[in-house]
């Protein structure tokens, strides 16, 4: 009786794994738990930064200070700060804090002679509140910590994470301000710069003191999301193998290489239509 009881079992597992095999060879999805950080809310703005102060150079500050006009050539961001805090009385959501770094270069023309590209330091500000939901278990982890001899990483507070995606701003203008008693732009700031965006320039910058200060005007496009870990039960098909072999570099000559790589048509011949949907993601507010 127990030999035809393990024989039943036997059975039923053989065809359990004969049906997986049968549903995935014939594409049929399989539930799989994956872990993965989930997207609980997001936003999407444009933000156009008027008159923003630009810390320049020292070399950048001397030569406005001669500069009988400024044109603005462009303009990147460098890094971006974000901070998360739960808002008060209001479970679940978050405020997030977030400044952005730039470098701003423009050129400035000194007498007759052709103009000298200038750059110099930009800084933005902007506050958005966002849904993140709640967790209230304690994360550890085995991961290593950098640093630390054999120990596990230190105990992470469980807040949603912020992640910021922007591309390099547009810059819309810049203008020149001379000082004078009456103008609040020259109150001198009190700011506190990290090294790391200090170390992005060649030269110290110059943060109060100037006769000259240059201000400009930039447009932001950039989408905030709120993560979160999650365990997330979906469909399964197979496992992703690769399918291409791995190839050397070393068989081919340069030249063998180069024929395979399309033409750059779109590099002569730019589209006629530009596509603006982003999808559902709404405003920043």
């Amino acid at each position: 009786m127990a030999e035809k009881n393990s024989l039943s079992a036997f059975e039923r597992d053989r065809d359990r794994d004969r049906e997986r095999e049968f549903e995935r060879s014939n594409g049929r999805k399989e539930p799989c738990c994956i872990h993965t950080k989930k997207i609980y809310d997001a936003c999407r703005d444009k933000d156009c930064i008027e008159d923003a102060r630009v810390y320049l150079t020292r070399r950048g500050q001397a030569i406005l200070d001669k500069a009988i006009n400024v044109k603005c050539r462009g303009a990147s961001c460098v890094w971006v700060f974000v901070d998360v805090e739960a808002v008060p009385f209001n479970r679940g959501f978050y405020t997030v804090d977030v400044k952005y770094f730039y470098r701003v270069t423009a050129d400035a023309f000194v007498g007759v002679s052709r103009p000298v590209e200038i750059e110099g330091l930009c800084t933005f500000d902007k506050r958005v509140i966002l849904f993140g939901s709640e967790g209230n278990a304690k994360i550890f982890s085995s991961r290593a910590a950098l640093g630390e001899a054999d120990a596990q990483m230190a105990r992470q507070a469980n807040l949603p994470i912020a992640v910021v995606e922007v591309v390099d701003p547009i810059c819309l203008g810049v203008k020149v301000a001379e000082r004078c008693g009456c103008d609040r732009r020259f109150d001198d700031d009190v700011f506190d710069m990290p090294d790391a965006i200090r170390s992005c320039f060649e030269d110290e910058l110059v943060l109060d003191g100037e006769d000259k200060r240059l201000f400009c005007t930039l447009g932001q496009f950039s989408l905030i999301r709120m993560e979160r870990d999650s365990q997330l039960l979906i469909d399964s098909v197979e496992f992703c193998m690769p399918e291409k072999e791995c190839a050397g570099g070393f068989e081919e000559t340069p030249c063998d290489l180069f024929k395979r790589i399309r033409f750059p048509v779109d590099e002569f011949f730019p589209p006629d239509k530009s596509n603006g949907d982003f999808g559902p993601v709404k405003d920043c507010r």
